[in-house]
């Protein structure tokens, strides 16, 4: 029988069977059990329904902003034209570069969180998919890091632009927050993030396309929304 921590088994005794529980109630509960020194995500997981009428399978991917931001510190690279460098470096981008910031991409020394690629460099950056592809960090433009619109999308990316992609199982999740954020914060940036994701439903799929709902934070336990 697997040992669980103390932390754990004082957790799991908050746990509230046989109650169908609103999303602002799983915020405040899952506030109150963030017990931790650090500044936890509060984090939203579903299971969506993948099989189209017609056979076959749908997947999403796409991109949210959240109202109040997300409150995760993203590192953001701008890879453009020699011409642009300063307009990325005025944009407020972390990192920004041609050229020169291809080869430190190709060597694998490069420490950012998303990156920015105008349309004309796509080319270029294109041959190290390989290197970029497993991090999650190939530019695209469903997810708003393919632009000429650079000081515009720097501003997105750092404020709440959140990606969300499903597995092959269904699930999907996205952090709406963080402990700090007021309740209001959080439940106006799930109920957000929720209707997003509905409007994602595809024709072709019949019936309800959320399945479940899940509530939790970094290190808690999760809460199913019982009454949307």
């Amino acid at each position: 029988m697997k040992r669980r921590s103390k932390r754990y088994n004082s957790l799991k005794k908050n746990i509230i069977k046989d109650k169908k529980l609103s999303p602002k109630d799983i915020i405040d509960l899952v506030k109150k059990n963030s017990n931790t020194k650090f500044d936890e995500s509060i984090d939203v997981c579903l299971r969506i329904n993948l099989k189209q009428s017609k056979g076959g399978e749908f997947n999403l991917r796409t991109t949210v902003k959240l109202p109040n931001g997300s409150g995760k510190k993203e590192k953001i690279a701008v890879l453009c034209e020699p011409e642009k460098v300063d307009e990325a470096k005025k944009s407020g981008a972390d990192v920004y570069g041609s050229d020169d910031l291809i080869e430190k991409i190709a060597s694998g020394k490069f420490n950012f969180t998303k990156l920015l690629c105008t349309p004309a460099m796509m080319g270029k950056i294109g041959k190290h998919g390989k290197v970029l592809g497993p991090k999650g960090l190939m530019p695209n433009p469903k997810l708003g890091t393919v632009s000429n619109e650079i000081t515009k999308s720097v501003n997105e990316l750092k404020n709440g632009l959140v990606e969300i992609r499903n597995d092959k199982d269904g699930n999907l999740g996205s952090t709406i927050g963080r402990k700090s954020f007021s309740n209001e914060k959080l439940l106006e940036n799930y109920n957000y993030f929720i209707e997003c994701i509905k409007k994602e439903k595809p024709e072709t799929i019949k019936g309800e396309f959320i399945k479940n709902i899940f509530i939790t934070s970094t290190m808690g336990i999760s809460y199913k929304v019982g009454a949307r």
